[in-house]
């Protein structure tokens, strides 16, 4: 059943509305909680929470474009998107789904390891512990100096985990524009089948994505069993979101995989699958994105729903206090006592999510 002849069957077009709204909608949440986020603690520069977050929304609104935009280039026919356009919107959101949870996963092997970084034991336990640590504000810095650093990316630290995270999605990325590249000079006359590329691209995706999985599952274990050592309120609410977290990662990445490692669902941006778009089709489609992507992502933002204690940065002030005492006689015999009195602000311990 079509709409128009030139465009997608009824069905197709209506789950790629559905997944895109779904998509915009945690988009929409994702965000507005970053803001909520930075708009409560704007010192404390780029913690995990607000990484991950933003990196949330991103892949969401990415996977919201791509399935608009399905929509559109398939009535209007767009010349290119069965072809290179198609696959980088098809294939970008999933770079970003990827370098989001390999940030998790990164942040839980921190976790799971700190026992042998004593010197660090303070720094990792922080809720509010930057991922990327810029300079600190030093006395007498101008509120220009202050929105300098939170704005810019100057003196910015990352952690050694997360540099070797930064390393993997940028070499994906740029992997994936080479895949483009040689799907767009397999369109013309020549041996390349752009096809089978984008066929060697989606299975090695995938292989990545049941890794990560698995990885996820393993180190959510171990952290599970190092909570249960801690006797706390706080530390059983982390147990089930750690739980939780792990058991859905490696369901929703095994079934998303074995989507994608056995059928052509990712590649029905090319028009040419236009004859396989039966029910069977369908519902693996929303298996692909719905579970794999849409699942994982609201439950990392309903473990994270909860905000940050506000930090205020205070500067460490002393201040004198001159007592005197007078004799019964009258006679002044002064004494003074100087008491020097500090403030710390303290950290919270560590949410593993």
């Amino acid at each position: 059943m079509n709409i128009k002849s030139n465009c997608s069957p009824l069905d197709l077009l209506i789950v790629n509305i559905a997944l895109a709204c779904i998509d915009g909608a945690l988009a929409c949440i994702a965000f507005s909680q970053f803001t909520r986020i930075h708009l409560r603690n704007q010192q404390t520069g780029w913690t995990r929470q607000k990484v991950l977050h933003l990196m949330v929304a991103s892949c969401n609104l990415g996977y919201f474009i791509y399935f608009i935009s399905t929509v559109i280039a398939t009535c209007d026919r767009w010349p290119c998107w069965s072809h290179a356009c198609g696959f980088v919107l098809m294939a970008f959101p999933k770079i970003l789904f990827l370098a989001a949870f390999l940030l998790l996963l990164s942040f839980w092997v921190d976790l799971c390891h700190q026992a042998n970084e004593e010197d660090d034991d303070e720094e990792e336990n922080s809720s509010q512990q930057p991922l990327l640590e810029s300079s600190k504000n030093k006395p007498g810095s101008t509120n220009t100096d202050n929105f300098w650093s939170c704005c810019s990316f100057r003196g910015i630290h990352v952690g050694g985990r997360q540099k070797f995270v930064i390393t993997v999605v940028v070499l994906i990325f740029f992997l994936m524009l080479s895949f483009a590249v040689i799907i767009w000079i397999g369109v013309g006359k020549n041996a390349i089948c752009s096809s089978v590329a984008a066929r060697v691209y989606v299975d090695f995706l995938a292989s990545a994505i049941l890794i990560l999985g698995g990885a996820l599952g393993c180190y959510g274990l171990l952290l599970f069993l190092k909570l249960r050592n801690v006797r706390s309120e706080t530390a059983s609410s982390e147990m089930r979101k750690v739980a939780g977290l792990a058991v859905v990662s490696v369901v929703c990445f095994t079934s998303s995989a074995a989507v994608a490692l056995l059928t052509d669902v990712p590649l029905l941006y090319d028009w040419s699958m236009e004859n396989k778009y039966e029910a069977k089709t369908l519902v693996l489609l929303v298996f692909y994105y719905f579970i794999g992507s849409s699942v994982p992502s609201a439950f990392v933002l309903w473990a994270m729903r909860e905000l940050p204690t506000p930090v205020t940065i205070t500067q460490a002030q002393s201040r004198a206090v001159t007592f005197f005492c007078y004799g019964a006689d009258g006679t002044q015999n002064p004494r003074h006592w100087v008491a020097a009195t500090t403030s710390n602000n303290q950290v919270s311990k560590a949410s593993p999510i």
